[in-house]
């Protein structure tokens, strides 16, 4: 989704397609280092954005923590040494806002990574991610690279995956919501409580934002991106409900886990360089769900 998005926005910045050196998950197995290595040697590429990785929500995280912690992990390490080794000038990894721990102040800084535990739900995904951050910060310290990382909040929008077990939370809603509508179901479940308050960004934002980040001289090791606002779940499915124009019930499912009760990033570094989100959640999501109706349609739906 993200490298979907960072090409569609290099491409409207006027980069030649063929300047840009993308590859898919059976092109490049981005765990095997060899293979890492020499793609990064052969193409000698002047910026790599690291944008690949497993993601998956609570139930995902959950069901697969071993092949959550091996699989970032074996990306971080393999593409940053790599990056190193084959002399790129610049590097942007991605890593996530669950890197930061589960009572961290409300919206969280940069510096409260690593100041008390992480959210044991999401804990193998956020240790990969925060050595993938570490990896960048000392190899620039040790040896003067511009690799620096950029800590996106909960993303959403084209080529999203709506697996219905697997994925996010927004994209878990508008599946859910969609196919209730079409079944004219009376209710729609929903896990947890409601209340715990999510912050949602959307991609063509996000990608936006990471070559801003690529274009300052000096960035910060690394920055938050988001758009400093949220809203508690049950807000989140009820405007999804608007959007998909569902009209029965929505129940809650107290007996299932909530996550960290808020996850607002403090994004006060990133706009203090120039940059602002433009995307509203609402404009956002009618058009994730457009694009969701077409992928649909064209059967290119990722699930």
């Amino acid at each position: 989704m993200v490298g979907a998005a960072l090409a569609r926005a290099l491409r409207a910045r006027g980069h030649a397609p063929e300047r840009l050196l993308l590859r898919t998950r059976r092109e490049l197995d981005l765990s095997d280092p060899a293979a890492t290595r020499n793609f990064l040697a052969k193409e000698q590429p002047d910026l790599v954005i690291v944008a690949a990785a497993r993601v998956g929500g609570i139930h995902a995280n959950s069901t697969y923590p071993a092949e959550f912690i091996h699989d970032n992990l074996a990306i971080a390490l393999n593409f940053v040494d790599g990056a190193y080794r084959a002399k790129v000038k610049r590097l942007l990894f991605l890593g996530s806002s669950c890197i930061y721990p589960r009572l961290a102040p409300q919206p969280m800084p940069e510096d409260s990574l690593l100041s008390s535990a992480l959210e044991p739900t999401n804990e193998p995904y956020a240790l990969a991610k925060i050595a993938g951050l570490k990896l960048c910060q000392y190899y620039r310290k040790q040896y003067g690279v511009l690799f620096h990382s950029a800590m996106p909040t909960n993303l959403y929008g084209p080529r999203d995956n709506y697996h219905p077990q697997n994925s996010h939370v927004l994209p878990a809603l508008l599946r859910r919501f969609h196919d209730a509508a079409e079944a004219r179901a009376p209710e729609v479940v929903l896990w947890g409580s409601g209340t715990p308050r999510r912050e949602f960004l959307h991609v063509d934002d996000c990608a936006d934002a990471l070559l801003h980040l690529c274009s300052l001289d000096n960035p910060a090791d690394w920055v938050n991106v988001g758009t400093g606002k949220d809203v508690t779940i049950r807000e989140a499915a009820e405007l999804v409900a608007e959007t998909v124009g569902y009209r029965g019930k929505i129940v809650q499912d107290t007996t299932k886990p909530d996550g960290p009760p808020r996850k607002l990033l403090d994004i006060s570094r990133l706009r203090a360089t120039g940059w602002a989100p433009k995307i509203s959640l609402r404009d956002g999501l009618r058009h994730a769900y457009e694009n969701f109706l077409a992928e649909k349609a064209a059967g290119l739906l990722r699930e």
